[in-house]
């Protein structure tokens, strides 16, 4: 499913879970699974029992693009498979105002013409260990929420340091899974040299544009190829999924390896009440804001265009799904099982059970835990505007800013114990932090002072103009004024700039001591100093009042849950690994049949159909070559698979571990997943391995891509 690359987010939020899912009634291939807890039993009943071995090697050809989204690597030399909409800020931060990557495409004739991406970071799971038991010991049972959240973030922090090896590219994460049920600790191989190989043009990749995202039929070559390079030459890949010459069948089971982003499956009725009434709608006001925005800016010029191109792309990806949620949440079936799964462990936890002290326990703290919730939400319901404007920083909506934060931050953070950081500023995570800060990728000042204009103008209008913070922020200027002197007069975009003040607040903690930016008298520093002890409150409120509430709350209905079902059912999406499963399956919409295969014909009658205009217009290189290509090669394919935005790029392979297709979209049914699984229309979108051959060799003289992918000399 398409997922933005840089996404808007409503406010920070724990973690959901896997909470009211019923086994025994749960619809055949539902499930994100981890592959530490794999779904046998539901493979089984396809007459498929994946081994070990087999699981161990398909994880390991998976990888996270840290930037958002989902890949493998699919040859022995590193070569990493995903969607050109994951690739697409990749492609737009190496473009020049003469070579417009993401518009016109790319292609490497050999490993020397790869380009070298800026800031892209992948990760690759290696292992995997349950660390539960130490993650609630340094929790005494009764802890105050803010003295509970502090000590497990010191915990963790310990947990991840111990675990990450910068030396050898090793990152650590503990990742919270049924919203505190559980805690595991991933540890991933990172790669940072990571180089462009090949991606089609735009109109090939997104043919039908926003008029039929999240559609189907669809005819997307939604792919693009980068390689991990180390040590100066192009990866040796020994776990990589070989290509399948046969593709998918009909009715064939077919398994997805990739990183979902987030689902609020396990939300209780009052959460969902909230994103229905609240949170959604405010972020929708949010984003219909930014596209009219950009989009008006966009088309004053081409150079606007390119610039802003990608970045309304994804707002207007982020626009659609969340209306596609909103309606699932409007929609009175879902919520009504959702409240019937709700009342069922009510009945649960209201019948009999053993008397002893921790089944009377957990069954007191899981029927508090409703209660907690609901009251957490109304905290949240308060908070979402200050949230929105400070902590996650719509009021000052730019790269200039989240640098100039990101600076201050560091040297308030980094001289404190490494358990009484912020997160983010943890010893494990900061070489993935530096690595971010200090790419050199191309950040606009006309772009920036568009964005920052109109986030200063939502702050002022959110907090009002006779806030004393507003005043002190515009300083007596107009939003636009003072974002033009804010972006013009800020040295933060420069990298040179930005890595010698960091290393200059490293130096200064080493040595002790704490480093005055305010001495560079640089605007926007001084600014996102400003408003630091705002943001810095409104997120410790949020921290104490909403997020750890709810995570101590969600752990105990998890436990509750456990007693109720046992631990065979899988925790909501977390952006970490997971195995999906389904079959090739059409539908049926609006009383006609929806087949589940497209074919590249019908990329032709699409095209035709609409005028060959707009985003059906056909690039002039698939008109010049269609009397070359086999026009019945399957094109895109639709399966059962439960997949979530954030599988963007996730491998489709067969029982035998080998890429039958791409996962890029889900059709507009799917996007109720985010609450609910059903299988009876929604469906995930998929590019057939026999289209991504067929038009390497065939549309774009690929043919030594297309070797190397199908394992020919």
């Amino acid at each position: 499913m398409r997922s933005p690359i840089r996404f808007l987010v409503v406010a920070a939020g724990c973690a959901a879970l896997g909470l009211f899912m019923t086994p025994k009634k749960s619809p055949a291939d539902e499930g994100m699974w981890l592959f530490s807890n794999p779904p046998r039993a539901q493979l089984k009943k396809y007459g498929f029992e994946p081994d070990q071995k087999w699981l161990d090697h398909v994880r390991l050809s998976s990888v996270r693009f840290n930037s958002g989204g989902s890949g493998s690597f699919v040859s022995p030399t590193g070569l990493v498979m995903t969607n050109h909409h994951v690739a697409a800020h990749d492609l737009d931060k190496v473009s020049t105002a003469e070579k417009n990557y993401l518009r016109d495409g790319f292609l490497a004739k050999n490993h020397d013409d790869e380009i070298k991406c800026k800031g892209l970071e992948l990760n690759v799971l290696t292992a995997i260990k349950d660390v539960t038991a130490e993650v609630e010991k340094a929790v005494p049972a009764g802890t105050a929420p803010a003295e509970a959240f502090k000590l497990r973030t010191a915990k963790i922090a310990e947990l991840e340091k111990g675990a990450a090896d910068p030396a050898k590219n090793v990152r650590a994460d503990v990742v919270t899974l049924y919203a505190g049920g559980q805690y595991h600790l991933y540890t991933f191989k990172k790669y940072t040299d990571i180089r462009i190989v090949f991606a089609p043009e735009k109109q090939a990749a997104f043919f039908g544009g926003d008029p039929d995202n999240f559609e189907y039929p669809r005819f997307d070559l939604d792919v693009a190829f980068f390689r991990v390079w180390e040590d100066g030459k192009p990866l040796n890949t020994e776990n990589y999924l070989k290509w399948s010459a046969a593709g998918a069948k009909a009715d064939e089971l077919v398994l997805v390896s990739g990183h979902p982003g987030r689902t609020n499956r396990g939300n209780t009725t009052d959460e969902l009440k909230y994103l229905r009434d609240t949170g959604y709608p405010y972020l929708l006001n949010r984003l219909n804001r930014l596209e009219v925005l950009l989009g008006s800016w966009g088309a004053r010029s081409e150079a606007n265009s390119q610039k802003s191109e990608e970045e309304l792309f994804s707002i207007q990806n982020s626009r659609k799904a969340r209306i596609g949620g909103l309606a699932g949440l409007m929609d009175p079936k879902l919520m009504g099982r959702k409240i019937k799964d709700e009342e069922r462990l009510k009945a649960f936890l209201n019948g009999p059970h053993d008397t002893d002290t921790a089944t009377t326990t957990m069954v007191n703290n899981a029927k508090a835990a409703f209660a907690t919730v609901a009251k957490a939400e109304k905290v949240r319901t308060d908070l979402i505007k200050d949230i929105t404007v400070l902590e996650n920083s719509a009021g000052f909506n730019s790269a200039s800013f989240g640098i100039a934060r990101t600076l201050v931050r560091a040297a308030a953070e980094l001289p404190k114990p490494n358990a009484e950081r912020l997160r983010e500023f943890a010893d494990a995570r900061l070489p993935s932090l530096k690595f971010g800060l200090f790419s050199d990728e191309p950040i606009y000042e006309d772009l920036e002072t568009l964005k920052l204009a109109d986030g200063l103008q939502f702050l002022a209008v959110t907090l009002g103009p006779d806030s004393d913070l507003v005043k002190k922020v515009l300083a007596g200027k107009s939003p636009r004024e003072r974002a033009y002197d804010l972006i013009s007069g800020t040295k933060v975009r420069d990298p040179k700039f930005r890595k010698q003040v960091f290393e200059n607040i490293e130096t200064a903690t080493k040595n002790g001591g704490t480093l005055d930016l305010s001495v560079l008298k640089d605007p926007m520093l001084d600014v996102a100093a400003l408003v630091d002890p705002a943001c810095r409150a409104v997120r410790k409120r949020f921290e104490n009042e909403v997020d750890e509430p709810k995570r101590q709350a969600y752990s105990a209905l998890a436990k509750a849950k456990f007693a109720m079902d046992g631990d065979k059912v899988y925790p909501d999406a977390t952006f970490t690994l997971r195995l999906a499963f389904g079959t090739v399956k059409g539908y049926k919409e609006d009383g006609k049949d929806v087949p589940a295969f497209t074919t590249m014909d019908g990329l032709y009658a699409r095209s035709k159909e609409q005028g060959n205009k707009g985003p059906f217009e056909l690039p002039k290189r698939w008109v010049e070559r269609k009397d070359k290509l086999d026009l019945k090669t399957p094109y895109n394919f639709v399966c059962t698979a439960d997949i979530i935005g954030g599988n963007s790029g996730s491998p489709v392979v067969n029982t035998k571990g080998e890429v039958v297709g791409l996962i890029f979209d889900g059709n507009i049914q799917s996007l109720v997943l985010d609450f609910i699984y059903d299988d009876t229309i929604a469906r995930a979108v998929s590019v057939d391995s026999r289209a991504i051959i067929e038009s390497l060799r065939k549309v774009y003289d690929a043919g030594a891509l297309a070797d190397e992918l199908t394992g020919k000399k």
